[in-house]
């Protein structure tokens, strides 16, 4: 199955938190593709350093409960608090897409119930993969960034998709 996972920081040293959790995800299937690194400013809670963001295509035989925990763990190894909605965080994980699956339970829902709102979601998931069909608006990712227009927030561009290998 095809997950696209989001990435974000903006505490600590973000561009090595994402790194690792690149390499940790590397160990719950194949990563396929990787995005360029955004810098990106905060939503809801404004009072905050802007993230970083990426988002990587992982390829797993994980059934997408089993995927959650697993993304869950890798933000516990990483130093994630949940304070409140929108805090800072070391790293956030987010199960953005999985295959064609829509679903909803009390921990899950896929598609990501606000991936068609948050452009430093779709600037690199369009990066990677812009004619993907969302599968519950029925259209490709790319219509889902454009419709955003002046709703979207702020997503810089600060290395191509090498950056996961540097350093």
């Amino acid at each position: 199955m095809t997950a696209y996972i989001g990435l974000g920081s903006n505490l600590g040293d973000r561009w090595a938190t994402l790194r690792t959790a690149v390499g940790q995800l590397r160990t719950l299937g194949q990563v396929t593709a990787v995005s360029s690194l955004y810098e990106t400013e905060p939503v809801g809670y404004r009072d905050q350093p802007w993230f970083l963001n990426a988002v990587v295509i992982l390829e797993t035989a994980l059934e997408p409960q089993e995927l959650l925990h697993r993304l869950l763990e890798i933000e516990r190894a990483a130093g994630r608090q949940r304070l409140f909605p929108n805090a800072p965080r070391t790293l956030d994980l987010d199960l953005l897409l999985y295959d064609a699956v829509v679903m909803a339970s009390e921990e899950l829902v896929v598609p990501h119930p606000r991936l068609h709102e948050r452009s430093f979601v779709l600037v690199p998931l369009v990066e990677l993969a812009p004619d993907l069909i969302h599968p519950q608006f029925e259209v490709p990712l790319r219509v889902l960034m454009e419709a955003l227009g002046e709703r979207a927030t702020a997503v810089r561009r600060l290395a191509g998709p090498e950056w996961v290998n540097e350093g």
